[in-house]
């Protein structure tokens, strides 16, 4: 048996190792282009590897993709987060569940992640193929030839794994290749789209607030069915990001906006409260800063740069005392606050995190993720129409994936 898994990350990664464990024996062939394994890996979570979610409800886990949550089932199921927490931990990898219930390496150093397949494929039945440029793939009489830049002999293999990744990070050489492989070999791929990327705004205000976080806000897009997000938030020097950025983003992966046609979005600084709580709360505060400026009267509530941009926007003036505020004002700020408009003009191109739309879940059986146009193709990771909010949940879905085709392909 020889198995051949195009791509080393994560799912890549996952898939050899489950292979491997499931027949010793089978030769498995790791191909991939980059000089070593897991580039992406290693580079998620800021460097850190954000390896799963501490959410451990699998129903719940499920709700978290906005596309390919009813596909996962099955792979989630044998494998969910609890279990990939545990895996990695067997494999001599502390790890830690923050607040946010994200999980890293308690070292907060993802090559951690990585070296712990480097170790595993010391196995003399792996060869792990680095800086190896797969051309193109071919199914044949005997089984599937696979083609390199610069070499004229293709590898021959009885089964294959693609697990290229999407288009997200380019740089660490997810370059779509794989898409070219599933749609030769009789595959569809769905329209593409970056996801889970940060907003830039028309408006250049936000700038002044650069780094201004919150830990609860909620974003809306003013399109299609109004679709929300709320969690952390902050502002940036060309618009608004925070994860309940990336999620509204991937919500809205499909929408097509630029400079002539912007996206709207309006984000509530205080979800938590009603319109009418709001205002009873600035008014106690104006009430007990009476004699202070109107802008300073709010410090406490408001963080003051947000305060002056707040006048700023409203036209209101700074310097009148909070005693002599016209409650029609008060009103205003508190719509303001509940409902900021902003209007979205770009994503980050080539920065995105992941690739919403890929392979034609309906072409893959969920229960194995081989193909059902090609018998011995299997599919993993981002390469799927799957995709998931921030949070560990897009690594999960291809450790997940990894190990089911991982386990497949060899019986």
């Amino acid at each position: 048996m020889k198995l051949g898994i195009i791509g080393g990350g994560a799912a890549g990664l996952m898939a050899a190792a489950a292979a491997h464990q499931a027949h010793p024996q089978a030769k498995i062939f790791l191909i991939e282009r980059n000089d070593h394994l897991g580039k992406k890996v290693i580079i998620s979570g800021g460097g850190r590897c954000n390896v799963t979610t501490g959410f451990t409800d699998v129903k719940d886990v499920l709700t978290r993709y906005p596309r390919g949550g009813k596909f996962l089932s099955s792979a989630m199921h044998l494998f969910p987060p609890d279990v990939v927490f545990a895996w990695f931990e067997a494999h001599g990898v502390p790890l830690k569940v923050e607040e946010d219930l994200r999980v890293f390496p308690r070292s907060n150093d993802g090559k951690d992640i990585v070296r712990v397949f480097e170790t595993l494929f010391r196995a003399p039945t792996i060869h792990v193929l680095l800086q190896r440029s797969a051309t193109r793939v071919e199914k044949g009489k005997e089984g599937f030839s696979i083609f390199f830049k610069n070499e004229a002999e293709p590898l021959v293999v009885d089964q294959v794994i693609l697990t290229t990744g999407g288009q997200a990070y380019r740089h660490t050489g997810s370059t779509g290749d794989g898409y070219a492989f599933a749609q030769s070999l009789g595959h569809t791929i769905t329209p593409l789209a970056p996801s889970l990327n940060a907003f830039f705004t028309r408006e250049t205000w936000p700038a002044t607030l650069s780094g201004l976080s919150f830990e609860r806000a909620t974003v809306t897009a003013i399109c299609g069915k109004h679709p929300s997000f709320t969690g952390p938030f902050l502002f940036t020097h060309k618009g608004v990001s925070g994860p309940a950025v990336f999620a509204l983003s991937s919500l809205v992966a499909f929408e097509l906006y630029d400079a002539a046609h912007p996206l709207e979005i309006s984000i509530d600084l205080f979800p938590d409260l009603s319109e009418d709580e709001l205002r009873a709360t600035l008014e106690a505060q104006i009430l007990c800063h009476a004699k202070k400026s109107f802008l300073n009267s709010l410090i406490g509530v408001i963080p003051k740069s947000l305060t002056e941009t707040l006048c700023h926007e409203l036209h209101l003036r700074e310097d009148v005392k909070a005693s002599e505020v016209r409650k029609q004002d008060v009103l205003r700020c508190v719509r303001w606050l509940k409902a900021i408009p902003l209007h979205v003009v770009a994503r980050g191109a080539g920065d995105e995190f992941v690739t919403a739309g890929g392979v034609d879940l309906k072409e893959v059986n969920p229960s194995t993720m081989e193909s059902k146009r090609c018998p011995g193709l299997f599919f993993a990771g981002e390469i799927l129409d799957i995709d998931g909010f921030t949070g560990g949940f897009n690594l999960q879905a291809s450790w997940a994936t990894g190990r089911l085709a991982g386990e497949q392909a060899v019986i």
